[in-house]
């Protein structure tokens, strides 16, 4: 029940946030702390049943479904964090029905990779580092499609419609190379923590995770080197940006996919 009170609120804040940007006459009479607080409402709703799908007497049940929920509750709550100080609440249009969905189908299949309840506290650094450094490319990942939306928008000299409700380009150039700059220090600090911490991050069942963790270290350095040397931005900065992204997302879920689901 509570996992579908989580849904609903998680849905209600996607859609007021869609019909602030794409309907003034309605949009105009829904204040942003509805938003906000229909999105806070649902990070407690959803922390309830994800807790209890999480914790079990054999340690962490860290299986795909249960490792997406949580990230989404990671990103959902950066996101509403966030949107307190600066305006990135209408990634929520995107970030609200992908946390209803992981919500959804947490509950729905039941998948299974317990971790040890007894966790070394270096090891447990190196899993929320690495979550906050997923969360952060997500949300950037985000923030680069809607710019791009927004400069393609301008460029074509259509500033109206929902353009209109979004922030200056220049802020949300800032914002999406803030979060790739913050993401990519938690990313560095992750795969350092992975070597200090395991024991061997090259072993059989991590080394695909390992190499393409590198490898987007690689392009989100590159981008950030690009963008401080020769000024990238628009176009360029939105595909290195998903390129980095989906080879993360790899490296985490497409290792669970195949052990899990597939293998499993």
């Amino acid at each position: 029940m509570t996992a579908t009170l989580a849904i609903i609120a998680y849905l209600a804040t996607g859609t007021v946030i869609a019909l602030r940007l794409f309907n003034g006459r309605i949009g105009s009479a829904l204040p942003r702390s509805l938003a906000l607080g229909l999105g806070f409402l649902g990070i407690l709703l959803h922390a309830i049943p994800h807790y209890q799908n999480l914790m079990a007497t054999s340690g962490f049940n860290m299986g795909i479904f249960n490792a997406m929920s949580l990230i989404a509750w990671t990103i959902t709550l950066l996101l509403l964090i966030s949107s307190l100080t600066k305006p990135v609440e209408n990634l929520g249009i995107f970030i609200m029905p992908i946390a209803a969905i992981a919500i959804f189908l947490e509950n729905r299949y039941q998948t299974v990779h317990f971790l040890s309840g007894q966790l070394s506290s270096g090891l447990t650094i190196h899993i929320l580092v690495s979550m906050l450094a997923y969360s952060l490319f997500t949300l950037a990942s985000v923030q680069a499609v809607l710019l791009a939306i927004q400069d393609h928008h301008l460029r074509q000299r259509h500033p109206g419609g929902f353009i209109r409700a979004l922030p200056p380009l220049q802020t949300m150039e800032s914002l999406l190379f803030e979060m790739i700059a913050v993401g990519f220090v938690l990313l560095s600090l992750a795969l350092l923590s992975g070597f200090a911490f395991l024991e061997n991050m090259f072993q059989q069942q991590l080394a695909h995770k390992t190499i393409l963790s590198i490898i987007a270290w690689l392009v989100f350095g590159t981008l950030l080197w690009g963008r401080y040397r020769f000024g990238w931005r628009g176009q360029k900065a939105l595909i290195w940006t998903l390129s980095g992204f989906v080879v993360l997302m790899l490296a985490y879920f497409g290792t669970k996919v195949v052990l899990e689901l597939i293998l499993g």
